[in-house]
């Protein structure tokens, strides 16, 4: 009898997470992708799930208010969120999070051999993660399709991200964001 009540106990604080000094909460996962945009349509801000992007500085080279844009992958009809000032690439597409996250990664598609940057920030505006690539990758043959590729930051709080690295002329896109939120934050 004692060996039974001793296991329906184990098997209840199990069940409820009691006796466990793990925290309960979990953490959620916020995807973008952009699919709901109109292609073509600079616009000053975009939200989605929260998630507000803008570019993270106005332009440098012109009076113009810093717009960004959805551009089409062309093979397969995602939709990617760049910077849409012809001439002020250096100013890096900003995503504000809706929660602290603890990871986020982007897939993007960008102009052959464009280099790519991915930086976290926490809320003092500090850079707490970075990835990055020197040069996104090229088509294998000019029937391929523009190819994706992923960079992932972790950190403590991540409560913003920021993206950069085409030069005049080229592209980058994001065409979608997973974030990991710090569960009961």
């Amino acid at each position: 009898m004692r060996n039974r009540l001793a296991i329906t106990l184990l098997l209840v604080a199990a069940a409820t997470g009691a006796g466990s000094s793990a925290d309960t909460a979990h953490a959620d996962e916020i995807v973008v992708d952009f699919e709901q945009a109109t292609i073509g349509k600079p616009v000053p801000t975009w939200t989605e799930k929260g998630v507000v992007f803008d570019l993270a500085g106005p332009p440098a080279h012109t009076k113009a208010v810093g717009r960004i844009m959805f551009f089409p992958h062309l093979a397969t009809n995602h939709k990617g969120l760049l910077n849409a000032m012809a001439t002020e690439q250096a100013v890096p597409v900003r995503a504000t999070l809706p929660a602290p996250a603890s990871e986020v990664t982007v897939v993007f598609w960008a102009s052959t051999g464009c280099p790519a940057l991915l930086e976290a920030l926490d809320s003092k505006g500090e850079v707490v993660g970075r990835a990055s690539v020197a040069a996104a990758p090229g088509r294998k043959a000019p029937a391929d399709p523009v190819p994706f590729f992923q960079l992932s930051v972790k950190a403590a709080e991540i409560v913003a991200i920021r993206y950069s690295g085409p030069r005049d002329g080229e592209f980058l896109a994001a065409d979608e964001i997973r974030i990991t939120t710090i569960p009961g934050r």
